[in-house]
């Protein structure tokens, strides 16, 4: 019987799933190691890359140490990695920065873009990058932002790498991309899939910051001596390129054909329709990904603050119904309060945007809010209009790419929200859609990256077993009545998204 193993890797915003998978695609176990976030200044988001690797590190340990496999049975390592990460490195390969931007990091102010935009207008821009969040997240501009604050560790930096892609540094010594990742840095040419010189010119940056872009099931090389003893795995393991959180969780939620579709309920939510072609408006600006299946494209419109909306109001409302002993419990108890409330939560609304705006929204200081607060209103209300806010800012993304393509009648539901059946149900309420939960459920993202390896170290010929993978396991139609109680609401829920965007402009302009 064979038993080789991969090792998948997937740096979330919140920690680091590490997963088992054998050939056939079967994932033998997981482990998830936390990592923290600061947020040392208003825009400033900042984690250590030393922490990503001991989560890395903390993670292939505990499962090659679980006895699922022997050390010399792991064959093929792979990463998915969140996106717009920006990490200097020195000449010895070591970050410049204890702690680093990630992807949700807007510290890039109009002086670290307005030369920029001078030479390519920001409209072009966003018709040859896809890059449709706020300028300010993506790499090249907090490349910018960096020699213009630290010109002393600008001086000193190689490369620039991004999430993944610094661990595979460490892994391998080897600096690269993929296209999928390379594709968030603020200067890929979507139609000619390689860094655009043009946009390179504008941001006056020399060629070398950015790594040579590969496939991302491209062999990088076998495991460095010192990170194969810090793994626990035999040094012959090969590491391959891998992919961007988004593109790895559309291939893991069997996201292969023209107008599939999945939504990741996590920290942050999206929305992602696969095509041939990217999706691309200049109003609504979907973000564009390269997709890791080749020929593909990944197009995807986004909130910012779905499960962290969800985590600030069980952290500051709920602190009781949590019991230690059981971190799951508060989320069980909290979802039987809301459902002691009708749809629609008696007239009460949210709005999740307690972390700043997307390009959904109708400015990128637009502030979250509770509206329509009465007397009546309970805990268990506003529990209930927590996640029905998230769901409204689902529909207006999904709303975007509709009117763009045509997107199949089913969604796969992956990421942590994909655990509630309550919220699930919201979610087929609110879009009008058929929501799958599936058994690969949280494991879309780990499960794409094990796909890119099985296919980088020839384990599988393509990706089309990622079908074969998914179980339903249990399947959401919307129901009429609450339907029509969310279509009532929606036009509302516009309403109060603009005025709360001109509310945090106008706090920005006293700030």
């Amino acid at each position: 019987m064979r038993t080789d193993r991969i090792l998948a890797f997937d740096l979330g915003t919140g920690g680091c799933k590490s997963s088992l998978y054998d050939y056939s695609g079967r994932c033998l176990g997981s482990d998830f190691q936390v990592y923290s976030t600061r947020y040392p200044r208003p825009g400033y988001h900042e984690q250590r890359p030393e922490d990503w690797w001991d989560a890395v590190v903390r993670g292939s340990r505990a499962l090659v140490g679980s006895g699922l496999c022997e050390p010399d049975s792991v064959k093929g390592i792979g990463l998915s990695g969140f996106s717009l990460g920006m990490v200097p490195i020195g000449e010895d390969g070591r970050p410049l920065l204890d702690w680093v931007p990630i992807w949700s990091d807007s510290r890039p102010g109009p002086e670290d873009m307005e030369s920029f935009f001078r030479e390519v207008p920001e409209e072009k821009w966003y018709s040859t990058t896809g890059n449709g969040f706020p300028p300010a997240l993506y790499t090249v501009f907090k490349i910018l932002w960096l020699r213009r604050e630290r010109p002393e560790v600008f001086s000193r930096a190689r490369a620039i790498l991004g999430s993944k892609d610094y661990i595979n540094l460490r892994l391998t010594g080897t600096a690269a991309t993929d296209h999928s990742y390379a594709s968030g840095t603020g200067i890929y040419d979507l139609a000619a899939r390689a860094y655009s010189d043009r946009l390179l010119r504008a941001s006056g940056l020399p060629r070398s910051l950015f790594p040579e872009i590969v496939p991302s099931t491209r062999v990088l090389g076998t495991l460095l001596p010192e990170a194969a003893a810090a793994l626990g795995v035999d040094r012959n393991a090969v590491v391959v390129a891998g992919g961007v959180d988004n593109s790895c969780m559309a291939l893991g939620a069997r996201n292969l054909e023209e107008g599939s579709v999945y939504n990741s309920l996590g920290s942050s939510s999206w929305i992602a329709v696969t095509s041939r072609r990217p999706l691309l408006d200049p109003t609504y600006r979907p973000y564009v990904f390269e997709h890791v299946v080749p020929g593909m494209y990944n197009s995807a419109t986004a909130i910012f603050s779905a499960g962290t909306s969800h985590s600030w109001v069980l952290r500051e409302l709920c602190r009781d119904l949590a019991d230690p002993a059981d971190p799951g419990a508060v989320y069980e108890r909290t979802e039987a309060l809301a459902r002691e409330v009708p749809p629609g939560s008696r007239g009460l609304m949210f709005n999740p945007s307690l972390a700043g705006g997307s390009s959904l929204d109708p400015g990128p200081n637009i502030r979250g809010a509770f509206l329509g607060l009465t007397l009546e209103h309970t805990r268990s209300d506003l529990i209930r209009a927590t996640l029905e806010g998230v769901c409204m800012g689902l529909r207006i993304a999904l709303d975007v790419l509709s009117s763009l393509t045509e997107v199949q009648d089913e969604m796969i539901l992956a990421g942590g929200g994909a655990k509630s059946p309550l919220w699930r149900q919201m979610l087929a309420d609110v879009l009008g859609k058929k929501v799958l939960k599936t058994s690969v459920d949280q494991q879309a993202a780990a499960l794409g990256a094990a796909a890119v390896t099985a296919v980088g170290i020839g384990a599988w010929k393509d990706f089309s077993r990622i079908r074969e993978l998914h179980e339903i396991q249990a399947r959401h139609e919307p129901d009429p009545a609450a339907a029509r109680i969310y279509a009532g609401i929606l036009p509302t829920f516009r309403k109060a998204s603009r005025f709360l965007s001109e509310y945090g402009e106008s706090l920005r302009a006293q700030s």
